[in-house]
């Protein structure tokens, strides 16, 4: 195993394999880098057309994540660029946004929200914030049903229960907190009323949402990110709301200042913490330690 494998942190990221010649092998994301890298000198029983790239592996790069979801945008991003030879798939996440007509809904093209990756994921979040937030009989032109239902359940209007599904899907925290005590006390009620399949349901919705609402730098303007430590430049490109491009090389500091203080505020601790890692990561295996015999 390499050594830098032991350097990486525990956190979601994205990891990158390159050969002798510094081509690259291979690109996967991870829940947690350093025990998802180290699975590769495992038995890979699971991955057995891997067993012949292990071998080739003499470089390994990463970069730290704040979100599960963020690792998976960024791995798509650089897949759908250009896929190494080893990826099999450029991922099977789909990118969807969510849109609003009666109630919220997922949608494939751009709408109010996103975009997000995983369309299952997606889906039942909206389906959590429909169930929090009853839109659908808010609407105008309700049915004599839905509009016994919207009075029995005290619906608020319909402007301001858009304003708070606006709330909860910007990161609002106290919407959010708002939205998730709803739901856990729904989840709560249904197991205790033995509704267990409701209850079970209820939790996935909350954990979906949770995945929607993770941090993912996606979006905004085109820039470039960069990051420099230790005689590292970590750099990023970012084109129509998505990484097209991460590399790492090495770099005086003075030939980096402008890059680095031309990033945006909103990605500097992102490529500062990146750079650090980079650097970790390429230093040179310290010589091992020999022991004097005793004469």
């Amino acid at each position: 195993m390499l050594p830098a494998v032991r350097l990486l942190p525990a956190r979601p990221g994205v990891y990158r394999f390159r050969d002798g010649r510094g081509r690259t092998l291979y690109i996967g994301r991870a829940v947690d880098l350093r025990r998802r890298v180290a699975s590769y000198w495992g038995e890979l029983r699971d991955r057995p057309h891997l067993r012949r790239m292990v071998p080739r592996i003499d470089r390994l790069e990463a970069v730290w994540c704040d979100s599960e979801h963020e690792a998976a945008f960024l791995e798509r991003s650089l897949l759908e660029q250009s896929p190494p030879t080893w990826n099999r798939t450029t991922g099977v996440e789909s990118i969807v946004y969510i849109g609003l007509s009666r109630g919220l809904e997922v949608r494939h093209e751009p709408a109010l929200f996103g975009p997000y990756l995983g369309g299952d994921k997606v889906r039942l979040a909206v389906s959590a914030l429909n169930r929090a937030l009853p839109l659908a009989y808010a609407a105008e032109r309700l049915g004599g049903f839905d509009r016994d239902m919207a009075r029995l359940r005290a619906v608020p209007p319909r402007p301001l229960l858009v304003a708070l599904a606006t709330s909860v899907l910007s990161g609002e925290e106290e919407a959010v907190s708002r939205v998730r005590k709803e739901l856990t006390a729904r989840r709560d009620g249904a197991a205790a009323a033995l509704a267990f399949e409701l209850a079970a349901r209820i939790q996935e919705e909350l954990t979906a949402l949770d995945w929607v609402l993770a941090e993912q730098k996606t979006g905004g303007p085109d820039a470039d990110v960069h990051g420099w430590s230790g005689g590292v430049l970590f750099s990023l490109e970012l084109r129509a709301g998505r990484v097209r491009s991460w590399r790492q090389r090495a770099c005086d500091e003075p030939t980096a200042a402008e890059r680095v203080g031309a990033t945006p505020a909103a990605w500097r601790t992102f490529a500062d913490r990146n750079a650090a890692l980079a650097a970790l990561l390429l230093a040179p295996a310290p010589p091992p330690r020999v022991s004097r015999l005793p004469r």
